[in-house]
């Protein structure tokens, strides 16, 4: 059974997710709190599916919670839950590595859609190994183990990082829309905010570029969009 944990710190809006969650066959566990999250996060991590994730909590913040499991590769993926004046926490959030935000106020039945875009998506990224082993010059990807490296260094990507740079190999010197990107690797229709995806771009090809600052991995192609592996 899919397992999800809600946490937010709002008696109503935890309620009215479990409760719309369970309707769908899914599992949910509650923290009104960032610390208690934590804790479930880390014991529960290899059964957890998704976690919706409030950015405003007492105690511990969200963004608090998503650094802590970018410190200890906890890669579960998560949703999070902002008001609509929280954008630059949102923004936060998504470099942090969330995969995905929703905004207060917010349809129950959007919310569960989300979680199952995101888990197909977790899956896909893991079950996606027909290709085992990608090179291009120093950039290596071992899609069996999920490790990347630029000149022999190991690179530390968020889940959305890794999902996107999959989709970039995959279609290497292919122009890639931003609506391409939200479609295949959000799997989202194109009018979510597109900042979401320039965001992970930026973040991705700062990685790239740590190792080999000479190499331009990702090209901006103005008026249409990204290239991936052309000079």
């Amino acid at each position: 059974m899919t397992k999800v944990l809600v946490v937010d710190d709002e008696p109503a809006i935890s309620t009215l997710l479990t409760y719309n969650l369970e309707q769908q066959g899914i599992e949910p566990l509650t923290a009104t709190d960032g610390a208690s999250a934590l804790k479930i996060i880390q014991a529960e991590h290899d059964q957890l599916d998704c976690i919706l994730l409030d950015l405003m909590l007492p105690g511990m913040s969200g963004l608090d919670v998503l650094k802590q499991m970018q410190i200890q590769a906890l890669d579960t993926p998560v949703i999070i839950i902002t008001a609509k004046s929280q954008e630059v926490d949102r923004i936060l959030g998504l470099e942090l590595g969330a995969d995905d935000y929703i905004s207060k106020p917010f349809s129950p039945r959007e919310v569960v859609a989300r979680i199952n875009a995101v888990i197909r998506r977790n899956q896909k990224a893991t079950q996606n190994n027909s290709q085992a082993l990608f090179v291009l010059d120093e950039l290596k990807i071992n899609r069996e183990q999920h490790i990347v490296t630029v000149a022999e260094h190991p690179l530390s990507l968020t889940p959305k990082e890794y999902e996107l740079l999959l989709y970039f190999v995959t279609n290497k010197q292919q122009v890639l829309s931003r609506q391409q990107l939200m479609e295949h690797v959000w799997e989202v229709q194109a009018d979510v905010d597109s900042r979401m995806v320039d965001i992970q771009v930026s973040h991705l090809r700062d990685k790239l570029k740590k190792y080999a600052p000479e190499r331009n991995w990702i090209k901006t192609v103005r008026g249409f969009g990204y290239q991936f592996g052309m000079e």
